[in-house]
């Protein structure tokens, strides 16, 4: 089993934090299916966003997960290092630091993944958070900032002597973002250096593929992201669980559009709920089926069409 800190996850597969994506209702989800582990939306460092709606939503923790991961990011350690502590009076069991998010609107601010060109600043925000809380400190990064400048080996043996109790590493470059293949040949490099454990992360979207990474780069455990969205099952079937046939599927789908639902209000909920349906379909090859039901307003007709549409479909393969 790993350990990270004081706390034995239930198993090796986690789920990533995605923002717009990895929020309560989809983190309760993929618990209740089986991941090891699950790790809220990026968070912002920043005390001063501490009361927004954004951020309130974002912090809400899920009954029953533990841990409670909460990831956080930005460039200023004595104020990530106050906003963790605010975190862990909130009952946050680990705190992630992100050092790998690529988008523009977060390197801008010397955070995300931009912190890979300050090693000094990356070490100093690991340390400072590290000191400030008496909880495990993980962090999620890259293998670099460009393919002309990858630094794996640096980047893990840096986490690790700043403190850190487990790293996760995304196989590309910030340069990269989400195109080419993953590098596991850097991820391997990585966990080879640091006695901490090791996720890898990136282009990991079957069972299969998942147990190829793990035996070719002798990882502890893969941290799953997009390839979860529209299959949050997946994380059960990397483990271990059969696939789930169709009906089970439809059972699952309608969980989570009821927790969106709740979590969010019906008004929001529909229209967060479109986003997470069109992933669902087109996933069961029913991508023609993703404007109907964004045309759909209400809650209560959300679900009476989803039922419909699975009264449909097991007459259909009856």
């Amino acid at each position: 089993m790993i350990q990270i800190g004081t706390h034995t996850l239930r198993n090796r597969v986690a789920l990533a934090p995605m923002s717009g994506l990895s929020d309560a209702p989809f983190r309760q989800l993929v618990w209740e299916l089986g991941a090891g582990y699950v790790v809220s939306e990026m968070v912002s460092g920043r005390l001063d966003l501490w009361d927004t709606e954004k951020s309130r939503r974002r912090r809400e923790q899920v009954p029953g997960v533990s841990p409670v991961v909460m990831q956080l990011a930005g460039s200023e350690p004595l104020k990530l290092a106050e906003t963790a502590r605010r975190h862990v009076g909130e009952g946050v069991d680990i705190i992630d630091l992100n050092f790998g998010c690529p988008a523009k609107k977060v390197c801008s601010k010397a955070a995300g993944s931009a912190l890979l060109n300050d090693e000094q600043l990356m070490s100093s925000i690991i340390a400072a958070v590290v000191a400030a809380v008496p909880v495990p400190v993980t962090v999620k990064t890259r293998t670099g900032w460009s393919p002309a400048e990858r630094k794996p080996v640096t980047i893990a043996r840096l986490v690790e002597d700043a403190g850190a109790a487990a790293l996760v590493l995304h196989g590309r470059t910030r340069a990269c973002r989400f195109k080419g293949a993953a590098e596991y040949d850097s991820v391997a490099a990585a966990k080879a250096e640091i006695r901490v454990p090791v996720f890898a992360n990136g282009d990991i979207d079957t069972a299969s593929k998942a147990h190829e990474v793990i035996s070719r780069t002798g990882v502890d455990g893969v941290m799953i992201g997009r390839a979860a969205v529209g299959a949050p099952w997946l994380l059960a079937v990397i483990n271990g669980a059969p696939e789930p046939g169709l009906a089970e599927k439809l059972r699952i789908m309608r969980r989570h559009l009821e927790f969106m639902h709740v979590f969010y209000g019906h008004y929001l909920g529909v229209r967060v709920a479109r986003k997470h349906f069109s992933n669902y379909l087109k996933n069961l090859s029913l991508g023609s089926l993703v404007g109907c039901f964004n045309r759909i307003e209400s809650a209560e007709q959300q679900l009476d069409w989803l039922d419909a549409q699975s009264e449909f479909l097991k007459l259909q393969l009856a």
